[in-house]
């Protein structure tokens, strides 16, 4: 049966402790409290090598999202650049290519209501 790696951690420590505490003389199994500290060593050298990325990783994290915010703050001043330019501005090629719709395919916003039949209702004035 496997056990999840917290568990095992929380094993070794609860092992290590209570042997140290009370029988830190006594040999188990054929084994020191030593040489079983010795022989799960590699359990906790990984464990604190992967604390030591995961602190490192959190750190990447926020250089990245800081780096995000400068470089998004920097297209905005590109794009509307763009818009402002007598030779691109928003109607152009260049704003399309860059992700955005141009001023000419926007729709106008405008909507007709529908009939309860799904055909639209014409100005019934007379």
């Amino acid at each position: 049966m496997r056990r999840a790696p917290k568990e095992v951690h929380k094993y070794i420590t609860d092992v290590v402790h209570a042997w140290q505490t009370l029988r830190p003389g006594k040999t188990f199994s054929g084994l020191t409290l030593e040489q079983f500290k010795d022989a799960v060593k590699p359990s906790t050298e990984v464990r604190a090598e992967l604390a030591d990325l995961e602190g490192r990783m959190q750190a990447a994290i926020a250089r990245r999202d800081d780096a995000d915010t400068a470089a998004a703050i920097l297209v905005r001043r590109i794009v509307n650049a763009v818009k402002g330019d007598p030779d691109e501005g928003e109607d152009g090629e260049l704003y399309a290519a860059m992700g955005y719709v141009r001023r000419s395919d926007r729709s106008s916003g405008l909507t007709r209501r529908r009939g309860a039949d799904g055909a639209k209702k014409l100005n019934e004035s007379a």
